[in-house]
């Protein structure tokens, strides 16, 4: 009986120490997870400071925004010439994008890409200012119309292909006799035909003529000159018969002969005899209008006929 009695004894002073061990166990924990909780709370603190940063600034733009909104502005065509038609400006402006811009740097680049679809224009250049759009750019002239089909196109010196926009301020002259050809060109392209490049070398000659006020100091005198029929050029239907001839506006025939610079392979006038003989008979009776059967420029003997030669 004593010795169980001293095992028990033993047995309840060996439990009697387990409270003591388990609270230096929680201890010990507890001194392992303090400084990682102490390291959470800082990185929250952090990100919290981080987002309350993004947040006023934010904010801020767009209060700043509100205060002061982007300056915008209309385009303004710069250096147009007098002979621009208000269709053609109208048809300009609505390529560009509009008629209220943003005024900074974007808008630069956007207006250059969205007016590269206008044959019209060359060596575009575009420049935001504080008050608009600024564009400045080399206008393609047109000189000869070109009527296809359904169709109608212009073409500048250069031959390059225009779209058709009324041009009430420009002689522009149709021309008549082209060869057939399987497709018209791009806007924007050159026709590279040899009878369409001749009418409008004879055609760009009258004008730069019509440009010497001392010539035809009134009014050019292109604008009384309605086609030029090409269907004989270079003699190609009849070799008899004159490769090249202008119309008046009331179908007066003005024989001009061969192409410009073949001359003297047909024994007629040179190009600035034909010319001096035209702008001649202009300067002196103000008109091609109404008087002779027909004004003959080939032949180096020929005068050009008077009026009274009509009756």
């Amino acid at each position: 009986m004593a010795a169980k009695r001293k095992k028990k004894k033993s047995k309840t002073k060996r439990i009697s120490f387990k409270p003591g061990s388990l609270s230096k166990k929680k201890k010990r924990k507890a001194g392992r997870f303090g400084p990682a909780l102490i390291s959470i709370l800082k990185v929250s603190a952090v990100a919290c400071a981080v987002v309350a940063v993004v947040a006023i600034l934010y904010f801020a733009e767009k209060y700043v925004k509100s205060s002061n909104p982007v300056n915008t502005g209309p385009l303004v065509l710069a250096d147009t010439p007098g002979w621009v038609s208000e269709e053609l400006k109208a048809k300009i402006l609505v390529a560009a994008g509009g008629k209220t811009f943003r005024l900074d740097e974007d808008t630069a680049y956007l207006v250059v890409n969205n007016l590269a679809s206008i044959a019209w224009l060359d060596e575009v250049q575009v420049q935001t200012t504080d008050k608009s759009v600024r564009v400045n750019a080399k206008f393609r002239k047109p000189i000869a119309l070109i009527k296809s089909a359904l169709h109608k196109f212009y073409v500048d010196v250069e031959q390059v292909v225009l779209d058709f926009v009324p041009m009430p301020n420009l002689p522009i002259v149709e021309v008549k006799g082209l060869s057939p050809i399987a497709k018209t060109p791009p806007l924007g392209k050159v026709w590279r035909q040899d009878d369409l490049a001749a009418a409008v070398l004879i055609l760009d000659r009258l004008d730069q003529r019509d440009k010497d006020k001392s010539v035809a100091p009134d009014k050019p005198l292109l604008y009384e000159i309605g086609s030029i029929d090409v269907s004989n050029f270079n003699g190609r239907r009849n070799t008899g018969q004159p490769h090249i001839v202008l119309y008046t506006t009331d179908n007066t025939p003005i024989i001009w002969g061969a192409e410009i610079g073949k001359w003297q392979q047909h024994l007629e006038s040179t190009d600035e005899q034909k010319l001096a003989k035209l702008y001649g008979y202009y300067k002196e009776y103000g008109t091609l209008l109404g008087g002779a059967k027909y004004i003959n420029l080939r032949d180096p003997q020929d005068k050009v006929p008077l009026p009274i030669d009509k009756y």
